[in-house]
């Protein structure tokens, strides 16, 4: 398991979105913006799932992820690498469901993401 560092963890808190790219059992590719892309903790990224079918269906079928992370005008950022879980209950789920819902949006589901790699300022 990897570890984010600080400064990817600051990264992560200050660009919006994160770029989250899954594939399929079969290799096709996915690639989405999330808006709600966060640190959980030093080994764990989580996004909520408001409208993303193709990112869910790739993640269910092929757990791999990759992350990026970049400020526009620096061109600077992170990279993780890892492997995500769908969560659709438990009490991270509820957790961004009520967040969201305060902003009058459905979370269909929580990804959670164990990191495997992660690399800054590249």
């Amino acid at each position: 398991m990897g570890t984010l560092s600080d400064k990817i963890k600051e990264t992560i808190t200050e660009i919006r979105p994160g770029i989250i790219a899954t594939a399929s059992k079969d290799g096709k590719p996915n690639v989405s913006a999330k808006g709600s892309f966060r640190v959980l903790d030093d080994a764990h990224v989580i996004f909520a799932d408001i409208n993303s079918p193709r990112t869910i269906a790739n993640l269910k079928e092929n757990p791999q992820v990759s992350i990026l992370v970049v400020h526009p005008k620096s061109m600077k950022g992170c990279r993780i690498w890892g492997k995500g879980e769908v969560l659709d209950s438990g009490e991270l789920f509820d957790q961004m469901s009520k967040e969201f819902a305060e902003r009058n949006l459905k979370v269909n589901h929580v990804v959670k993401i164990t990191v495997e790699e992660a690399q800054d300022s590249f």
